[in-house]
């Protein structure tokens, strides 16, 4: 029998700033869905509502069904990190075994959408979201992995967040953070939120006609291995515990899971289960809200 210390442990909604949040539905717990893995990361979901999610120590991308629960999508995904799926429901990964961003066209076929930045290698892209017009921006953090080559070090000298547009041009839009990592954008494309995870800081941009980025502005003071958004346009984030932020940058609610969190979407057939991945297994988590992705 659970201890109602563990139940406080598994999950605290906080009623902050005058607001309640009543996003996370009532006496519900955080489900652990499985266990048992090396590092989750980068859930995305797909058209059905199932969620794929990597384990990149184990060079493998899952696949949850909140029906069929998860099983194993594909072994050998060149260390993918996050994930994200096109408008057309593509699964496109930041794979830095090599380095680059690639697009799965089924689990037989991936196709290479970019490798480098001004004849570089990029630094370790590490999680991105893609726009409704299929512009991709990705982070390009640094954290050195024992399975690259001997001697092999952080070529751009910048830790950046690159825009991808559907053409294959790519630029840099962001160049003055220690360390991106999370981001996530609006569903209506006119808003991107990223983490500078070393500063502890997220940011809040306009997304201009042209995919560039203005009007820089102080979102909340976390940083963030990664991020979603619901239908209320709160922002989830991802640091020790589950932060969730008002669009007008008000802390309404705190999530505790079992283990630290490192990534989180919206899945189920209704987008209505916040799916977590954290460490060494994955939980979900009925929600009030919907996600939007």
């Amino acid at each position: 029998m659970r201890s109602t210390f563990t139940l406080v442990y598994l999950i605290i909604t906080a009623v902050l700033s005058g607001q309640e949040s009543e996003i996370v539905a009532k006496r519900v717990v955080p489900q652990k869905a499985e266990t048992g893995y090396a590092f989750t990361e980068g859930p995305a979901v797909a058209k059905d509502g199932s969620v794929y999610f990597t384990d990149q120590p184990n060079d493998r991308i899952y696949r949850w069904d909140e029906q069929e629960g998860i099983s194993l999508w594909l072994e050998g995904t060149e260390r993918s990190n996050g994930l994200y799926f096109t408008p057309d429901y593509k699964l496109v990964a930041c794979a830095d075994e090599q380095n680059r961003i690639i697009l799965f066209e089924s689990r037989e076929e991936r196709k290479v959408l970019l490798e480098g930045f001004e004849g570089k290698q990029l630094n370790g892209p590490n999680d991105l979201w893609i726009a409704p017009n299929g512009d991709i921006y990705f982070t390009d953090a640094y954290y050195h992995r024992h399975y690259w080559p001997e001697g092999q070090r952080e070529e751009q000298v910048v830790r950046g967040v690159y825009l991808l547009r559907p053409n294959g041009m790519v630029t840099r839009v962001i160049n003055d953070y220690k360390q991106p990592n999370g981001i996530i954008g609006t569903p209506d494309g006119k808003t991107l939120y990223v983490a500078d995870i070393e500063d502890r800081k997220i940011w809040r941009y306009d997304i201009l006609p042209d995919g560039s980025l203005e009007n820089k502005t102080y979102f909340a003071p976390h940083g963030s291995d990664g991020m979603t958004i619901d239908n209320r346009g709160n922002i989830y984030l991802t640091m020790g515990k589950v932060w969730v932020y008002s669009p007008e940058g008000e802390l309404i609610s705190e999530i505790e899971v079992p283990e630290s969190p490192s990534n989180l979407c919206f899945g189920g057939e209704e987008r209505n289960i916040l799916f977590i991945t954290a460490r060494t297994s994955v939980y979900t988590l009925k929600m009030n809200v919907k996600g939007v992705q």
